[in-house]
């Protein structure tokens, strides 16, 4: 058995795909993948705007489109729509036979709409709307003006994949919305228990900013906590999330059957190539979790990474390296507050250079 099997069988962790792209749905690679033990995907405004960008899989269906007078942004998410259900299709068994633990697969809304609560909610409603698979996960932003449209869309019974989230701060206040909308649901007569959600924390972004601040900072005991920081951060959501779902509040939503919000370890690449290939997922190992990765992640996890259970294994140390890094000058709020703004701009960036690119090659078919 391989890794990735072993990692769920063994371990309790999802391996998730953080990729998506058509020509792994019609070669037959995103099966193989499945058969491997990937359990689950993960897509974002940028992975569309590379695959779209970078092939020729979405010529035809774009060129039909743009000849039927359709907007570009209508075409985009009519090719990512097609992508998504096909994917969605294929994950469908392991839906099934979990029970409605795994085999889901994520879209997210307009990356331009992460600070407009009003417009996440129908954007959600929408895409959950026209889609309508059981296995669809939408993802929303943690941002302040996500937070309100994650309680309504759960409310509503819209399974949701909380992305961007950074801090320890921020992910509890996602469980408090998590936990709002599963009551808000039961509070209005509605069933709770097929409703899903993951929260996604992004793990090697932190390494890459604290890094680059310890290194400004200079001294020995700065730069002996590089690497160190988004580990422990990691770490330390997972204390979070055992401490918030053993509470009375949540023990009344589990007894109507609600299932816990896994953490999603995302971002889980590793950016420097100092570092071990594997490090952020060797190091966040366990029961409940969620680990998406891209294709060549998971290709080294399964060729050399290391199973065992180590997500919880040392809460104090985990402490202790925030500890340090608060002594030597790092502020993690001002961390993850930077990463969160530098992760809107950068999926409204992708997306907007996309939609650029699609008008100009809209424009010449017109021509043509």
């Amino acid at each position: 058995m391989g890794n990735l099997r072993r990692l769920y069988d063994e371990f309790g962790q999802s391996p998730w795909l953080d990729n998506l792209k058509r020509g792994w749905i019609t070669s037959g690679e995103l099966a193989r993948w499945i058969e491997r033990g990937v359990r689950g995907i993960t897509s974002n405004p940028t992975i569309f705007a590379k695959a779209i960008w970078g092939a020729t899989d979405y010529d035809e269906q774009f060129c039909q489109l743009a000849t039927q007078g359709r907007t570009v942004e209508d075409a985009y998410w009519e090719m990512v729509t097609r992508d998504i259900e096909d994917a969605l299709a294929l994950l469908r068994p392991a839906y099934d036979e979990t029970g409605g633990h795994d085999g889901f697969v994520s879209v997210e809304v307009a990356p331009a709409l992460a600070r407009d609560t009003a417009a996440t909610i129908e954007a959600a409603r929408k895409l959950w709307r026209e889609i309508d698979e059981p296995n669809l996960l939408v993802k929303i932003p943690a941002t302040a003006e996500g937070l309100p449209a994650i309680r309504t869309c759960l409310s509503e019974g819209i399974n949701i994949n909380v992305t961007l989230l950074f801090g320890l701060e921020r992910y509890g206040e996602v469980i408090d919305a998590f936990m709002g909308g599963l009551e808000d649901r039961v509070a209005a007569g509605g069933e709770i228990a097929t409703i899903d959600s993951v929260a996604s924390f992004f793990v090697s972004r932190v390494d890459t900013e604290v890094d680059r601040r310890l290194e400004a900072i200079g001294t020995p005991e700065a730069l002996a906590l590089r690497g160190k920081a988004a580990v422990a951060n990691a770490q330390l959501a997972y204390e979070l999330f055992l401490e918030r779902f053993d509470t009375p509040r949540w023990k009344a939503l589990a007894a109507k059957g609600a299932e816990v919000q896994r953490p999603l370890w995302a971002s889980t690449s590793t950016k420097n190539p100092a570092y071990p290939d594997t490090v952020y997922v060797d190091s966040l190992i366990g029961p409940s979790t969620v680990n998406t990765m891209p294709e060549t992640t998971l290709e080294q996890f399964e060729d050399h990474g290391t199973l065992a259970r180590t997500v919880d294994a040392d809460f104090a140390a985990a402490h202790d390296v925030i500890d340090r890094l608060t002594a030597v000058g790092i502020d993690m709020r001002d961390v993850t507050k930077t990463l969160e703004e530098e992760g809107v701009a950068s999926f409204s960036k992708s997306y907007d250079e996309l939609i650029t690119s699609l008008e100009t090659k809209a424009d010449s078919l017109r021509r043509g």
